[in-house]
């Protein structure tokens, strides 16, 4: 853990010896009365803990707050669900990598019964997002969102700030596809025009397939939503991969990276 999250309750109160947050404190960073570790509120300030003393009833600490944490990046990501040990590394990285949400989405060539996985319960999900906070030492996490189908997916965007944008305008649409892209990702017209402060802005919405892409009536689900379809070279990649690597090169257009 590069830093350890508490929420706002748990902050006022002796963590358990029991916690795994406790066994990393004492067994791996080998902490003791005394010692301070990077710590912070999930959603809320990052700073320093300090233990007071370790007992039979747990870790007693002090917090001090120092920042309002790592902001998260005007970047939100639709993805297609994935095989459900695929979805453990992709909601890491896209959390470390600090996207604002995630909006997983059943689709129509996708497998059905990833959906039903325990993985992918808001629960677990949501964790994996965490854990992805935790790594880049950050306290915020993004908000993680489940659709059973792309049109639900897409309604629901229309009606919210889905990619926590900063001004009016509407965000850069771009949806990865290896089929009929009207061009590469890099080359997004609003993506490479707009510079790095426009894209601040805006933010963007990049919609990324399950594991066999998109049907021809998601395509015009996705181009009557403002989304440009972009290739991504010509290699077959996994959704995790695609998604990883997207999120990667947008925030870099950004300057984030």
């Amino acid at each position: 853990m590069n830093i350890v999250l508490f929420t706002p309750e748990e902050i006022r109160a002796p963590l358990p010896l029991s916690d795994e947050r406790a066994k990393h404190i004492t067994a791996v960073l080998h902490k003791t009365a005394g010692d301070t570790f990077e710590a912070g509120i999930v959603n809320g300030r990052a700073g320093t803990a300090r233990i007071e003393s370790i007992r039979s009833g747990g870790i007693e600490f002090s917090f001090e707050a120092q920042s309002d944490g790592k902001p998260l990046y005007p970047l939100t990501m639709i993805i297609g669900f994935p095989r459900p040990i695929q979805l453990k590394r992709l909601l890491r990285d896209v959390a470390s990598l600090g996207a604002a949400a995630v909006h997983l989405t059943g689709t129509e060539l996708g497998e059905k019964s990833y959906m039903k996985s325990s993985l992918v319960e808001r629960g677990a999900a949501a964790r994996m997002l965490q854990d992805g906070s935790i790594q880049a030492k950050s306290t915020h996490v993004p908000e993680l969102y489940l659709h059973t189908s792309l049109g639900e997916c897409l309604t629901a965007l229309s009606s919210r700030n889905a990619a926590g944008k900063t001004s009016g305008a509407q965000p850069v649409r771009a949806a990865l596809d290896n089929v009929r892209p009207e061009c590469s990702l890099t080359d997004h017209p609003e993506i490479k025009n707009a510079g790095a402060a426009g894209l601040r802005e805006r933010g963007v919405i990049a919609a990324v397939g399950s594991e066999r892409g998109w049907t021809d009536n998601e395509r015009t689900l996705l181009t009557d939503a403002g989304f440009t379809l972009c290739g991504m070279g010509t290699r077959i990649l996994r959704t995790e991969t695609a998604a990883t690597a997207a999120a990667a090169l947008i925030l870099a257009q950004a300057e984030f990276l």
